[in-house]
Order: C-alpha cells, then structure tokens, then sequence
C-alpha cells in the first residue's frame, strides 16, 4: 500500500507530497504539531492533543486550519487510508505561505496543514521497555516558550543525536541549576526511595505533556503519591525508578542516566505497571472503517 498525506485540503500520494517554498514553516520554523498515538485503529487521548493545538496555535497567534470536527475527521481519513492499525499520526500546521519577511503576513493568509501517518509494531517498543533504556544529560540551551509544540526543534535534534551517539536513547535537559527539565522528546520522571512520583511542574520551562497527564491521573487513580517539583540530575541518579513519558514511548524505564545505574540496573515495577495501565485509562477515539 502506497503511503498517503494530506496537505492543504488534498490527500495524495506521499512520495509526492510538497510545500510551497514559502510555507513560513519551512523558512522560519512558524508553525506547530501533534504526535498522536494510533492503538487497534484508533487515536489515542484525541481530544487532549486537538486541545494542545488549539493552545499552541493561539500562543502563536495562527488561526485553526478548520473545525476540530474536521479535523479530527481528516486525522482518522488519513490513518484510514494508510491502513495504521497501530502506529502514529502526525499534524502540523504553520502560518501559511507568503513573500519571506520576518513578520506576520496578511491576516487572510490560510494557515498550512500537512498530516501523515505511520505504522509502527507495539512490540518495538515493549521489547525496549523490558530492557529499559539509557538517558544522558545535555544542558538545556531552547528557547523558553518550550510549552508551545513549535515544529523549532534543532535544539531537540542536536541533542537525541548526542545520545545516539553515545549509545543512549535520550538526552534529558538540564537548566542552569543543575535540575532536569525534560527530554528531547519525552517528558522526565523519577521514583524517590519512598516510592513518590516525581516530575517538572508543567509551568516551568517543559512541555505539557499528554501522556505526562494521563499518567498522573492514572497514578491518582491508583493512590500513587505525586509530587510536581523541580530535580536535580544528582537526585535523579540516586533515584528508585526513573521514566519518560511521550506518545511515541508511552511508559519507558530509565536505567541508565550518564553513567550512573538507576536502582539495580533493570526496569522498575512502578514504571512497569504505569505502563501496563496506560491503555485502559487514556481516552479511545472511534475506530477508523473502511465504510467511512
């Protein structure tokens, strides 16, 4: 089956796809996007993702390409049309097409919108999970509006290609007071000695992130104590646990951080069992078919 896109109102053939020249996403990074999870056929915790969008694009002061009906309507067509069982769906939108100059174009200029997506097997990522992962610290250099999903991400590059290259999985950020701030793509968690949640206030320099909420209300569900606080990369490395959260890793345990061992080296069972839970407490869009 040839991979399909939606860009700009058109669905076509993925290896044809294209965008203007001047698509400001292209030439200044003006834009943002959405990484949601395809699980059985369907999109997973929609309605928290549209409503990111939503922020970012009003952050960012760029019009919704359309009603969050249709856009939830083309999401699903696109996954539909690439036959994603399980896998991920991509959205960005920019601030449309215009003659390069740094400030906002005309304000009837039609916002950009391109959505694909992807299958990916759901054993990769649990084969990783039960062996657990390494993180390595880089000092955190982004911009400060990092709440905003901005498509501007060389910073978040430089950094995962930094732990690849050390043989790690992810790079986690760390501000100037030696606390960890995110993951390059992935929220950061640890588990204290006492078995207490730990992650970044989402109002201090991380994105909000949406599996990052769904696991504290799954953790409150379940009577784990949460604490929303700042952490250094020396607590971390004493930690019981330590995880990250994103769509595209669900729950994955940390067991390794720079050099240091994270508990005896394996998995932790807290992260083990969040991660186990996910999928019963996230929300559910309807199944893609193959009638609509």
């Amino acid at each position: 089956m040839s991979r399909i896109a939606y860009v700009n109102g058109r669905y076509v053939r993925h290896a044809e796809a294209a965008v203007h020249i001047e698509d400001r996403g292209y030439q200044f990074a003006d834009g943002v996007y959405e990484v949601c999870e395809v699980r059985g056929g369907r999109l997973i915790d929609e309605t928290l993702h549209i409503d990111r969008l939503e922020r970012s694009l009003g952050e960012l002061r760029i019009a919704m390409p359309m009603s969050r009906a249709a856009l939830g309507a083309v999401l699903r067509e696109t996954v539909r049309r690439n036959g994603v069982r399980d896998g991920m769906v991509y959205l960005q939108v920019t601030r449309g097409v215009a003659p390069r100059n740094h400030p906002f174009p005309a304000p009837d200029t039609a916002p950009g919108i391109v959505v694909t997506a992807k299958s990916v097997a759901p054993s990769l990522g649990d084969k990783r999970a039960e062996a657990g992962i390494a993180v390595i610290s880089v000092p955190d250099n982004r911009w400060e509006r990092v709440d905003i999903k901005t498509v501007g991400l060389l910073p978040n590059v430089m950094a995962k290609q930094a732990a690849k290259e050390a043989g790690a999985y992810e790079a986690w950020f760390i501000d100037k007071d030696g606390n960890v701030t995110e993951g390059s793509s992935t929220n950061a968690w640890i588990v204290t000695a006492d078995g207490t949640l730990v992650t970044r206030p989402a109002n201090a320099g991380i994105l909000r992130g949406i599996t990052r909420t769904v696991i504290l209300e799954l953790a409150a569900k379940h009577g784990l104590k949460v604490e929303e606080r700042a952490f250094s990369l020396d607590e971390a490395k004493r930690a019981r646990e330590a995880f990250i959260t994103a769509a595209t890793t669900l729950v994955m345990p940390v067991v390794k951080i720079d050099e240091a061992v994270i508990g005896n080296g394996a998995p932790g069972s807290i992260a083990a069992d969040l991660r186990a839970r996910f999928h019963q407490h996230a929300e559910t869009a309807p199944r893609w078919s193959r009638g609509c």
